[in-house]
C-alpha cells in the first residue's frame, strides 16, 4: 500500500452491553493504532438476535435480553444527531463504563458516557424510547445478514480479494492482545475467514472475560 493510499475500512457491529464484542473492539482498536485501516463503527442488538427464542432462555437472560434494548437505542440516537463518527467515542465511553468500572446500564449511566463522548446527556432518554427501533433492527440485520443468525456480537466486515464484503463473527479472545500479537491474530483471522469454504473454528471458553 502506498503512503497515500485510503486506509481500509473495517466495518465492526457491536451491542454495547456485550463483554465479549468489548474485548474484540479494544483488539481492533489497536490494529488501527498499527495498520493502514480505520474502523466503522456499526450498531446491533443481541435483543434482536434473541427476540423470537426468548421462550427458550432461562427467565434471567430473558430480563437480560429486554432490558438490552437501552444501551443500542442509546447509540443509535447519538448516531442519528452526531453522525457515524459519533459511535466510537461513545462506545468507548460505554464499555468503559459498563465493563471495566462495572457500572449498572442505567440512564445516570448512559447520560455519563454521552457526557464523556462529548455529546448531549439529554439522548439517554431514548434508552426508553421506541422512536429508534427500527433503525436499530435496520442496522443489526445489515450485520447479521454478512453471516448468519447462528452467531452473535460481534461482526466484522472487511472488503475481500473479489470485491465483496468478507466478513466473520468475532474473533472471541480474552484478553485483548497488544502489539505484534494483535497483527498477528488480524492477519490470522483474514487468512482463515478468506479461504473458500471456510466456516468455523471454534472452542469451549474456560475463563472469564478479562479487561486488562
Amino acid at each position: 500500500m502506498t503512503e497515500d493510499a485510503a486506509p481500509t475500512p473495517v466495518d465492526f457491529w457491536f451491542d454495547p452491553r456485550c463483554p465479549w464484542a468489548w474485548i474484540t473492539s479494544r483488539w481492533m482498536v489497536e490494529v488501527e493504532r498499527l495498520r493502514p485501516i480505520v474502523i466503522r463503527w456499526r450498531i446491533m442488538s443481541l435483543a434482536v438476535l434473541n427476540e423470537n427464542r426468548l421462550d427458550e432462555l432461562p427467565e434471567q437472560y430473558r430480563r437480560w435480553n429486554i432490558s438490552g434494548w437501552r444501551p443500542v437505542r442509546v447509540c443509535m440516537a447519538a448516531e442519528q444527531k452526531y453522525g457515524s463518527q459519533a459511535l466510537g467515542p461513545l462506545y468507548t465511553a460505554l464499555g468503559t463504563r459498563i465493563h471495566n468500572l462495572g457500572h449498572k446500564q442505567t440512564r445516570e449511566t448512559f447520560a455519563a458516557a454521552l457526557s464523556d463522548a462529548g455529546l448531549s446527556e439529554d439522548l439517554a432518554d431514548a434508552a426508553d424510547s421506541t422512536e429508534y427501533d427500527a433503525l436499530v433492527r435496520a442496522s443489526h440485520h445489515e450485520g447479521i445478514g454478512l453471516v448468519g443468525e447462528e452467531v452473535g456480537t460481534p461482526v466484522i466486515a472487511v472488503p475481500g480479494p473479489d470485491g465483496n464484503r468478507l466478513a466473520f463473527f468475532g474473533p472471541v479472545v480474552t484478553p485483548a492482545p497488544k502489539g505484534e500479537a494483535a497483527l498477528r491474530l488480524w492477519d490470522g483471522i483474514l487468512l482463515v475467514a478468506g479461504t473458500p469454504g471456510f466456516y468455523e473454528l471454534k472452542r469451549s471458553r474456560d475463563r472469564e472475560p478479562s479487561f486488562d
